[in-house]
């Protein structure tokens, strides 16, 4: 699957990337965390963090000999 079809499966909005928290760019949410006492708080990614994450799920699917799905990165396999 090429890189834009891959993140064609995500929906995109303004936000800060886990991993890059000064800077504003497009994000998708990959995780939401459901805190006991707390509101929940999304975890975001930015377009290169998810194909980094896309990449190293497809290396483990394919050492394990699973199928490798896109567009859950926030997933274990």
């Amino acid at each position: 699957m090429e890189r834009d079809q891959i993140l064609g499966l995500y929906d995109w909005v303004l936000g800060v990337c886990f991993r890059h928290p000064g800077e504003k760019t497009d994000t998708t949410v990959i995780k939401t965390l459901r805190p006991q006492f707390d509101p929940e708080k999304q975890i975001r990614a930015c377009r290169p963090c998810i194909l980094v994450m896309e990449a190293a799920r497809r290396a483990a699917a394919e050492g394990a000999g699973i199928p490798y799905v896109p567009g859950r990165a926030g997933d274990a396999l």
